[in-house]
């Protein structure tokens, strides 16, 4: 079936339909860095990360051009550096080099193009300019404002009435403001704070113009998709939408929006056992904190368990689950590999690159192309493996049986590749030990082996014991013995 997303702007599900086919365009906010991510933060990423393998699978590898952007100046920024005595440059290297490692741990496919703000401060500038000589921004006291009231359509995306929003405004209203929901698009730097130059004086851009003027610098207009949080819809969403359009003219057009983004994509929010995160509740869980303690994809596939608009609660069970989930479908891999020789394997691998049966192909296509339903295309991974489970039920296994079951696995593995799971040999998913687990259960198998050979029954249950304690699974053969952890 046809791609259809949910548009938050149309309220509605939409067939996506690309202005051009060979140039297919997505846009999504990315992380402000100033410090480490947490797993809320997560959820746009990988999210997103699905659309771009799916929209890649669709219209060709070469054919689609995702940025991703990253905020590296910002008052938490500015704030973090003053507190170490350091320059701004070197916070934000330090914390994007940690998300980006950490994203890589998630197997979230690096974006095509990541514009750092700071690195189109002129472009900003140029169109802060543009958005003044439209007539719907005006600088006052070294600061440049965009006047609400100028854009027509201002509310349209979020559904906000802008005459309620002004008549219930609960905004801090400065004295040079028109009106409480103007917004900045320029603003003095403080002393000792980052600044560049600008016709209204040395400062610093708001945070909306930046989104604005790079996706025009780098993508062009309108884009195609542009994705984020929930969170974002108001009012950084919003705010884009009007300087976009007004900076070329388009103020008073009734569908200018149009003219900005074609489809916009949000994802729901992220709790945690049922509470908003909260530094004053302590309940803030640091992706970073994450991935060490725990396999990427685990964290990954929890993360696609909901519905990408449905709010996500993050929890133990949440976890054990997707662990569960993981070693189900692993392990009907790690049993199908195990029946054919590693020239059957490879055959079958390089086949399905080219060719998926269609009956398992749609397993996981067509959930994915619903909006994206990451729940649907799960249980379409669970179809695939049942069907493949089935196969290797069947005696006597014939040569054409034996190619069966191994391209059925092979679909497996290909089709997760679409959610960015699977992506390990299951040998290592199941050893899924760090450095010193592997070297402390090689050295209790030394000890186990000189035990039994010496008839020392208590020190071999003691070691029994300690591997079990380890979730160490040891299984006996000829050659001697071999290990995995429990799965």
């Amino acid at each position: 079936m046809p791609l259809h997303i949910h548009d938050t702007l149309r309220r509605e599900k939409r067939l996506f339909e690309p202005r051009d086919p060979n140039r297919v365009t997505l846009y999504v906010c990315g992380p402000t860095v100033y410090d480490y991510a947490h797993i809320g933060n997560a959820r746009p990423p990988v999210v997103f990360d699905v659309l771009v393998r799916l929209l890649r699978r669709t219209y060709g590898v070469d054919k689609v051009i995702y940025a991703r952007n990253v905020t590296d100046v910002d008052d938490k920024i500015n704030q973090k550096a003053a507190r170490e005595g350091v320059p701004i440059g070197e916070v934000t290297a330090r914390y994007e080099a940690a998300y980006l490692s950490d994203m890589g741990l998630l197997n979230v496919s690096p974006p095509d193009l990541a514009p750092h703000v700071t690195d189109y401060i002129p472009a900003i500038v140029d169109q802060i300019q543009a958005i003044v000589d439209a007539g719907c921004a005006y600088a006052a006291e070294g600061h440049v404002l965009f006047d609400v009231s100028s854009y027509k359509s201002y509310g349209a995306l979020s559904g906000r009435n802008l005459d309620d929003m002004i008549a219930g405004a609960r905004v801090e209203v400065a004295p040079y403001k028109k009106n409480p929901h103007d917004f900045v698009l320029w603003k003095p730097s403080k002393t000792d704070e980052p600044s560049w130059p600008s016709p209204w004086g040395e400062g610093r851009p708001g945070w909306h113009i930046e989104c604005s003027a790079m996706i025009e610098q780098t993508l062009g207009l309108p884009i195609d998709i542009h994705g984020g949080g929930i969170d974002l819809v108001f009012p950084h969403h919003e705010n884009e939408i009007a300087q976009g359009v007004c900076a070329h003219g388009h103020a008073h057009d009734d569908q200018a929006h149009d003219e900005y983004a074609r489809y916009w994509m949000h994802n729901g929010f992220l709790t945690v056992d049922a509470e908003k995160m909260s530094k004053s509740i302590g309940n803030v869980l640091l992706l970073h904190d994450l991935v060490q303690a725990m396999p990427g994809e685990v964290v990954r596939w929890a993360l696609l368990s909901a519905h990408y608009r449905q709010p996500l609660d993050w929890n133990q069970g949440l976890l054990d689950q997707s662990k569960k989930s993981l070693d189900r479908l692993y392990g009907v891999v790690r049993d199908a590999v195990a029946l054919l020789s590693p020239e059957q394997w490879a055959n079958a691998q390089i086949q399905a690159k080219t060719f998926v049966p269609p009956v398992y192909a749609s397993d996981v296509e067509d959930p994915l192309e619903d909006d994206l339903n990451t729940p649907g295309a799960i249980a379409g991974l669970f179809a695939i493996a049942s069907a493949v489970r089935t196969q290797m039920m069947d005696v006597p296994r014939t040569p054409d049986h034996l190619k069966g079951i191994a391209l059925g696995a092979a679909s497996l593995v290909e089709m997760a590749d679409l959610l960015g799971v699977l992506q390990e040999t299951p040998e290592d998913w199941f050893l899924g030990a760090d450095v010193e687990l592997r070297a402390e259960v090689e050295a209790l198998l030394d000890k186990r082996t000189t035990a039994r050979a010496a008839k020392d029954w208590p020190e071999a249950d003691r070691i029994r014991d300690r591997l079990n304690a380890l979730n160490v699974v040891v299984m006996d053969g000829p050659e001697g013995a071999t290990w995995r952890m429990m799965g």
